[in-house]
């Protein structure tokens, strides 16, 4: 038996309505599409994966079927280098079709960051945290 850390995430499922308006818009924010299968689309993210998954399948695959999914009080966040690269994700997203929630502007934990909804209206923040940094493959990383 391999040893692995217990705090790791490995993969993010993001139920949605239509898998069709979903690929679009992370299409326009640029992410590349790893592979697709019986209506699943995957996307690599360096150690992990995030899948988008029509909702009535996912419950179905949860053992749920005809179950109602929400969206559930989660926020995604993605961390930039500085507070121009958090405003051009941010244009990007809106540009794709995102609903900003809240534009990017200074916060009160000395950053920098906006949010936006997906079409699905799960909401992702975009952020740049100058107490933490990122690696050359885009990890963030918190100094102990």
């Amino acid at each position: 038996m391999t040893d692995l850390p217990v705090n790791r995430v490995t993969m993010i499922t993001l139920g949605v309505h239509d898998i069709g308006r979903s690929r679009g818009f992370y299409g326009a924010l640029g992410w590349e599409e790893t592979r697709a299968m019986d209506g699943v689309v995957f996307y690599q993210m360096g150690g992990m994966v995030l899948s988008l998954f029509r909702l009535g399948p996912l419950a179905a695959d949860q053992g749920r079927p005809g179950a109602e999914l929400g969206m559930g009080a989660v926020t995604l966040a993605q961390n930039f280098r500085d507070t121009s690269e958090v405003d051009a994700g941010f244009a990007r997203a809106l540009d794709a079709g995102a609903t900003a929630l809240k534009a990017p502007a200074e916060t009160f934990w000395g950053g920098y960051s906006g949010y936006f909804a997906d079409p699905d209206g799960h909401v992702w923040e975009l952020a740049y945290n100058p107490h933490w940094s990122l690696d050359d493959s885009g990890r963030t990383v918190i100094p102990e």
